[in-house]
């Protein structure tokens, strides 16, 4: 269950990216951000209000590290997203998958096996492919590229966190945290205003509300029974839904380099969890059986 939950989250994800791209074309980026964030502020803000007193003050200091690492993840991926195609950024992101237990390497010492650092280098490689397509850039292939080592760094520092404290509480404080990082960006631009578009609207409503306060909710709740490396295995699915979204409702075309870059980047991912192809298979035919 905690598998399913973290993939139908990518899928609300991979849509967001049209939306978002569109929303941030005539609305301030951080403005955007801050008020995406403010919604999911509230949404959570009933429910979790009384809970926050279980955190202490070493929950609350993991909770707002956390959110900050989740602003600065959502800011380079935005900011790329207005540079870039919303195929390439999503495919970009998905990266996080292989950054991952590189990370957790890193930081904790797990191990990694072989088959993560070929994963790695096919990776890189697709990303290389892919940052050639029209319409993109290099600059907004490496700001998303930045926010998916934000992202990864936030599964990892998650799942020893998630554990130890109420998932409503620990969210909440993720959410203020972003929030206030965005703000005070968006206060020094000067770029707080009240948005006049639908586009910007429905898009905030979207965001704010599913892909961030319930999103991020899931996330931590799936966190306390699944491992980070499969969190990231979940989420490989966001490239793909983000592609599917980007070409059925913004018009991509990647051409045959791009989807090829995108086919290897997912070889790469797949081969960073030995786990990936047995249990999207068992996503794919259990309603079979």
């Amino acid at each position: 269950m905690a598998l399913l939950a973290l993939v139908l989250v990518t899928a609300v994800w991979g849509v967001t990216f049209v939306q978002v791209k569109d929303a941030v074309a005539v609305y301030p980026l951080f403005a955007f951000l801050t008020l995406r964030f403010a919604i999911a502020s509230v949404v959570l803000a009933a429910p979790a209000v009384r809970r926050l007193s279980s955190l202490g003050r070493t929950g609350a200091g993991w909770a707002v590290g956390l959110g900050l690492l989740l602003a600065a993840g959502y800011g380079l991926q935005t900011a790329g997203l207005a540079r870039t195609t919303v195929s390439s950024a999503g495919f970009i992101t998905g990266l996080y998958v292989v950054l991952t237990p590189l990370i957790a390497l890193a930081l904790f010492r797990q191990g990694v096996g072989a088959g993560a650092w070929l994963g790695v280098a096919l990776a890189t490689g697709g990303l290389a492919m892919l940052s050639g397509i029209h319409g993109g850039s290099v600059l907004g292939d490496a700001l998303v590229l930045a926010g998916a080592a934000a992202y990864s760094l936030q599964i990892v520092l998650l799942e020893r966190v998630a554990p130890r404290y109420d998932p409503l509480a620990l969210t909440l404080v993720e959410m203020l945290a972003a929030l206030g990082g965005f703000a005070v960006i968006a206060l020094a631009h000067g770029d707080l205003r009240v948005p006049h578009r639908w586009t910007v609207w429905g898009a905030l409503l979207v965001t704010g509300v599913f892909a961030s306060a319930l999103a991020f909710l899931v996330q931590t709740w799936a966190q306390q029974r699944t491992s980070a490396t499969r969190t990231a295995l979940a989420f490989t699915m966001e490239p793909v839904f983000a592609a599917l979204f980007g070409f059925t409702l913004a018009g991509d075309r990647l051409g045959a380099l791009g989807w090829a870059g995108c086919a290897v980047i997912l070889a790469g991912i797949v081969l960073a969890e030995p786990a990936a192809a047995s249990t999207l298979r068992r996503l794919v035919t259990g309603s079979r059986h």
